[in-house]
């Protein structure tokens, strides 16, 4: 066979859909993904991915085209992510917590030429879909429930089941190692999201950094309960599980009586959610009948765990506890908080990962140790470019680093320690106050705290008035006052929130992020009242 350019590419080329490829030569008989009743082995999901990245093809999909996917946690959503990948094509997932015209704006920006969508979300998107001209082809996944009739927003919708009929054989497409696997929109808090341009290279290079960091192996057994369409679950646990030839259990949410029989029954050997989730699992009935031997490691992201959480933890489930922090501009791991550092730095985020250089910043100039600045990064795993927004871009690489929006700095042992998203730093009385300190001190201060966000909202004398919401543990009260006067062995007067609002839950993302943004809205008159 002649070297062409693209027999040149199949050899030497970086595609994440190349490492299903392999490991389904390695270990074709391994379970690859179990979904409900339904198991798969690798040789088995590989050649699914290939039927449906040909039957594409023969539609005119090749690199470059857009295909967005709007599906909760499946194998589905899997083999429409890896066939995009094989394929060259750029896959869209859309977040599930968007409302119809932020989908539409996706649809739109993204230039999706097709969709795929879930059964039980059709009526959604078929509103959003109703303002976009673009999409041409519609693909329904079974989901949770079978949909008979096909029309869709004004188009022929078919099965999904119907691109299940071509070739099994290898598709051959010509791939840069630079070319966009995915555009993933960050959530918008004051305008439309962005979208973030993941090239194989980022992603690909994610996955060896997570199975290299974390020594994941083919004889691990993953169970995927957080949102695939966020990076943090996808190519932080499912693209380098299926580099390894590991298994995963998908789940479609969090359920803490599901996930104890599950681990107990399966033997799984890692997991990975919100601080909030361990709390619930450790609070269950079931959590002291259930058999935790095979837990090898447990991740969590979005926000250390308070001493008094992250301690229970680790003598219950009795395995390595790890903290992932970064961004999906970053693929999206950029530090680890590493089992050894959990008990002695509580609080910090960790040490960089192979592939990223970590840096704190400010006004162009690297900072050392101690000095708190912008959290900056370098490595292959960044972005390629907000897609179309040249400005953002050209603001988010300036001084050749990426700059994070992050506040933080660097302690005397090299560890990371993250003080504040920038635009949540709150400004009272002339000081500035980090919110995430406020948070951490409420933790400590009272055990009946289960979850906190804390604010800044405008106030006549202070500019902005550190305000504080906690929700309670089950079965608890919080009082206020006696809150406050706890802080004081916690925190400088100044920083000791002006009102503690007690609230019986917090809004989140579909990730479960708190929404900050949405509490200063909502309570934004408070002081003026």
């Amino acid at each position: 066979m002649p070297i062409t350019p693209l027999t040149d590419n199949l050899i030497h080329r970086i595609n994440v859909g190349d490492s299903l490829t392999r490991s389904a030569a390695r270990y074709p008989r391994n379970i690859a993904i179990i979904d409900g009743e339904r198991r798969f082995t690798y040789a088995e999901l590989n050649a699914w991915v290939n039927r449906v990245a040909n039957a594409l093809a023969a539609g005119g999909y090749g690199p470059g085209d857009a295909l967005a996917l709007a599906s909760g946690n499946s194998v589905e959503f899997l083999v429409t992510y890896y066939a995009c990948a094989k394929l060259g094509a750029v896959c869209v997932p859309l977040n599930l917590g968007w409302r119809p015209q932020e989908m539409t704006y996706v649809l739109n920006h993204s230039e999706a030429r097709g969709l795929v969508v879930e059964s039980q979300l059709v009526p959604v998107l078929e509103r959003a879909v109703a303002e976009v001209d673009g999409v041409s082809d519609v693909f329904i996944a079974r989901g949770v429930q079978e949909r008979e009739d096909l029309p869709f927003a004004g188009r022929e919708a078919v099965p999904f089941a119907s691109l299940d009929t071509g070739t099994d054989t290898e598709p051959e497409q010509l791939v840069g190692d630079r070319a966009p696997l995915t555009y993933l929109y960050t959530s918008g808090t004051t305008s439309f999201p962005k979208g973030v341009v993941g090239s194989h290279t980022a992603v690909y290079l994610e996955s060896v950094m997570m199975a290299l960091e974390a020594r994941f192996t083919e004889e691990d057994r993953f169970v995927a309960m957080m949102p695939m369409f966020h990076t943090a679950q996808l190519n932080c646990h499912c693209t380098p599980a299926i580099m390894v030839g590991a298994t995963l259990h998908v789940r479609r949410a969090f359920d803490p009586a599901d996930l104890l029989d599950t681990i107990g029954r399966e033997g799984i050997t890692q997991i990975f959610g919100l601080p909030m989730m361990y709390r619930a699992m450790l609070e269950h009935p079931a959590i002291d009948s259930t058999d935790l031997s095979s837990l090898r490691r447990a991740l969590y992201a979005m926000a250390p765990m308070p001493d008094a959480l992250i301690r229970r933890c680790i003598e219950v489930f009795a395995c390595d506890f790890y903290l992932l922090f970064g961004q999906t501009e970053m693929s999206p791991t950029a530090t680890l908080f590493r089992p050894e550092h959990q008990l002695s730095h509580n609080g910090a985020v960790g040490t960089p990962v192979v592939n990223v250089q970590v840096a704190i910043m400010n006004d162009g100039r690297l900072e050392p140790p101690g000095t708190i600045g912008e959290i900056v990064y370098r490595g292959p795993h960044t972005m390629t470019e907000y897609l179309k927004n040249p400005e953002a871009t050209e603001a988010a690489f300036t001084h050749g680093w990426f700059h994070s929006g992050d506040i933080g700095s660097f302690d005397d042992d090299g560890i990371l320690w993250f003080r504040d998203r920038s635009k949540d730093v709150i400004k009272s009385g002339g000081e500035n106050v980090a919110s995430i300190e406020v948070e951490k001190a409420l933790y400590a201060a009272d055990p009946q705290i289960a979850e906190v966000v804390v604010v800044g909202l405008p106030h006549e004398r202070w500019t902005e008035a550190i305000t504080a919401f906690v929700v309670a543990t089950p079965g608890s009260r919080i009082a206020p006052d006696d809150v406050k006067e706890a802080l004081r062995g916690h925190l400088d007067s100044y920083k000791i929130p002006k009102s503690i609002i007690v609230v019986d839950e917090l809004p989140k993302t579909s990730t479960g992020k708190i929404q900050k943004n949405v509490m200063r809205d909502l309570h934004r008159e408070h002081y003026s009242s």
